[in-house]
C-alpha cells in the first residue's frame, strides 16, 4: 500500500515585468481570489496576503496563514477614493482632505464601518481600516476584484516579505498566485491614523510623517499635536489648482509629469505634481 499525499501544489508565481505574463498573473489572481482562494501582490509599500473582503472564510484562512487571531483583523484595500464610502460612514472633512492629496499611498485611515456591510474581517469593533495603494498592479488587481482584505506577506512575528520569494517562502503553502513586481519600493509600512475623532491620532508611524500629514491637517484645524509648527511646510490649497488636474490621480499625475520631462515625479505628492505640471506648462 502506498503512502498518498496530501500536499497543495505550489503557487503559481508570475512576474510582471513583461506584459503578456503580467496581464496572465492578474488574470489568474483574480480568479483565484473569486475561488476564495488567497494571493500574495505587490504594494507601495511591502508585499501583502490578500483574500476577498466579503468572504468570511477566506479572510479566516488569511489570517491562520499568518498565525493571527481574530484580535488582529486585515486592512482592506480599495482601487479608488470612493469605494471609501461604501465600506465607512462619518468620514470627517479632514481625512477627505487627507485622500484628496495622499491617496494613493501609504496611508491607512481607521474609520467607522457601514453598518450594513455583510463581512467578518476579525473583531474589528465597529471600525475598517481602508487604504488605496499607489502600485499599478495591486490598482489592477483590486479594480477587478473589489475590495481585498490584505495583510502583510509575512509570519506573525517575521519581517514583511519586500520580495516576492521572500513571500513565497514564508506563505507558499497558503497562497494559489504570487505577483512578482521586483523589489518592493519601500520597505517601510503604511502610517495607521484613527480618523474616527476630531483629530486624528497615529496608531502606527510608518512611511509619512505627521510633519507630512499636518501639512495637510494644519490649514484645516486639525494638526496631530506634538508636531512644532516649523516643521509644517506651507502648502497651496488643493481647491485653488486647475479642476482637471486635481481629479487625476496620481498615478496619472506622475504618468503625465513624466511624459513632460519632470525629474523626480516618482517620489512626488500630489500637489508637487500639479504644480511641477503647471509650472512645465508656463514654460
Amino acid at each position: 500500500m502506498t503512502d498518498e499525499t496530501t500536499d497543495e501544489p505550489a503557487a503559481q508565481r508570475f512576474s510582471t515585468a513583461d506584459e503578456t505574463e503580467r496581464e496572465a498573473g492578474i488574470a489568474n489572481a483574480a480568479l483565484a481570489v473569486q475561488r476564495g482562494r488567497l494571493v500574495v501582490l505587490p504594494t507601495d509599500t511591502v508585499y501583502g496576503i490578500g483574500a476577498d473582503a466579503f468572504d468570511a472564510e477566506s479572510v479566516r484562512r488569511l489570517l491562520a496563514a499568518k498565525g493571527r487571531g481574530r484580535e488582529m483583523p486585515p486592512p482592506v484595500l480599495v482601487s479608488a477614493p470612493t469605494t471609501l464610502d461604501a465600506l465607512a460612514v462619518g468620514v470627517p472633512s479632514y481625512a477627505r482632505a487627507l485622500i484628496t492629496e495622499l491617496w494613493p499611498g501609504p496611508l491607512t485611515l481607521v474609520c467607522r464601518q457601514q453598518p450594513s456591510l455583510q463581512w467578518d474581517l476579525g473583531d474589528t469593533r465597529g471600525t475598517v481600516a481602508v487604504r488605496m495603494p499607489d502600485h499599478e498592479v495591486a490598482l489592477a488587481l483590486l479594480e477587478r476584484t473589489g475590495p481585498l482584505a490584505v495583510s502583510s506577506a509575512n509570519l506573525s512575528g517575521l519581517p514583511a516579505a519586500t520580495e516576492a520569494a521572500a513571500a513565497e517562502g514564508m506563505l507558499g503553502e497558503s497562497v494559489e498566485v504570487v505577483l512578482d513586481a521586483g523589489p518592493s519600493p519601500s520597505s517601510e509600512a503604511s502610517t495607521i491614523l484613527d480618523v474616527r475623532g476630531e483629530i486624528p491620532d497615529v496608531l502606527r508611524a510608518g512611511a509619512l510623517s505627521v510633519a507630512e500629514l499636518n501639512a495637510v491637517l494644519a490649514p484645516l484645524g486639525a494638526a496631530i499635536p506634538g508636531e512644532p509648527e516649523e516643521a509644517i511646510e506651507p502648502r497651496e490649497p488643493v481647491a485653488e489648482q486647475p479642476r482637471e488636474l486635481t481629479s487625476m490621480l496620481v498615478p496619472e499625475l506622475r504618468a503625465m509629469a513624466r511624459g513632460l520631462g519632470i525629474k523626480g515625479a516618482g517620489s512626488m505628492r500630489k500637489t508637487q505634481l500639479i504644480e511641477a505640471i503647471e509650472a512645465e506648462d508656463r514654460g
